[in-house]
């Protein structure tokens, strides 16, 4: 129990600790003045006197006890035990940010480890860790688009929704007009300075209602950048086919519009890239993550609570003890 009290204690004076070695001298002291008054003592025949006695001499140190550990805790309490609290405040000026990622079916791909898109949820859960003060959003697209989070900071949020994004979630194709424009849609209305779209896709764009040059020019005209990653090995890529039998795997040519997600990166401000891997995958966001800095301060705030109370008035208690014990008990008679 004592233990418990002292978990996570600081001490605020601890050279007051130093008055501890008081407490050897005060017992060598106690230990020769009782020798001396052992010595003095005449020793009674009577039977009666010691068995009356006999009690009182059992307790006869106790007073002394009582006074050494009292200043035990005077000496604990005035060495000020604290327990410290430490508090982060967090204020800036943050990016608004959307994550706009292909979910069709060439996103299981394995030219990725496990698969593109495990790799991008991967990246995506870690940029959002390192975006301390932005809002974050979600969308996912394939041959149409769809909200997968609204804009918010709360990253508990933002990582279930990254666990959901899965192949099937949408019908299948690639639709990078939609998936841009939802993107933009989330952003139009945002008072932020900053407004960024990161557009992570694996393909061609074949379908949709809106084409990519219209989302590409309402991008332009919110003010909104947009980054945007190529993703897919050079040349052939295996990708799982589903069968009668089960699934098999069949090597299928990667196909990315480099030139229309170079001229969307650059008519907006921002910059295309290209992963090959997962590596190269990770250096991305990394890479944007940099480009794109937020202002935040950080400001820590401490918070001591005393503790040394408690350890006062157990040491009056026993003070008090003591005094009760040798005006009663123990009282000498003359």
């Amino acid at each position: 129990m004592v233990l418990d009290y002292f978990e996570n204690i600081e001490f605020g004076q601890p050279l007051f600790f130093l008055l501890g070695l008081l407490l050897p001298g005060m017992i060598f002291w106690y230990l020769k003045y009782n020798d001396r008054q052992s010595a003095a003592v005449k020793v009674s025949s009577s039977k009666s006197f010691i068995k009356l006695n006999s009690w009182k001499t059992a307790l006869r140190h106790m007073p002394f006890v009582l006074r050494l550990l009292s200043l035990a805790f005077i000496i604990i309490a005035l060495a000020r035990p604290q327990t410290k609290t430490e508090q982060q405040q967090t204020e800036g000026e943050g990016i608004d940010i959307v994550l706009c990622i292909d979910v069709s079916g060439s996103m299981t791909a394995q030219d990725f480890i496990p698969n593109r898109m495990e790799a991008a949820k991967k990246v995506a859960g870690d940029f959002i860790d390192r975006r301390v003060a932005d809002r974050i959003g979600i969308v996912i697209f394939s041959g149409e688009s769809f909200t997968q989070c609204p804009l918010t900071t709360d990253k508990a949020v933002l990582h279930a929704a990254v666990a959901t994004i899965r192949n099937g979630l949408l019908q299948d194709g690639t639709a990078i007009g939609d998936g841009l424009s939802t993107s933009v849609d989330r952003l139009r209305s945002s008072r932020s300075k900053s407004k960024v779209v990161i557009l992570l896709t694996d393909g061609e764009n074949n379908g949709g209602l809106i084409g990519p040059d219209n989302a590409k020019e309402i991008a332009k005209a919110f003010g909104i950048k947009v980054y945007t990653i190529g993703v897919g090995t050079e040349g052939f890529a295996p990708f799982p086919q589903a069968t009668s039998t089960g699934t098999t795997v069949q090597q299928q040519k990667v196909t990315i519009d480099e030139k229309l997600l170079t001229a969307i990166a650059n008519e907006t401000g921002g910059k295309y890239f290209r992963a090959k891997d997962n590596s190269s995958l990770e250096n991305i966001y990394k890479e944007i993550d940099g480009l794109e800095k937020s202002k935040v301060e950080i400001a820590s705030l401490t918070r001591y609570g005393e503790k040394f109370f408690p350890l006062l008035i157990i040491a009056l208690v026993l003070l008090l003890l003591e005094v009760v014990l040798r005006f009663t008990l123990l009282r000498k008679f003359p």
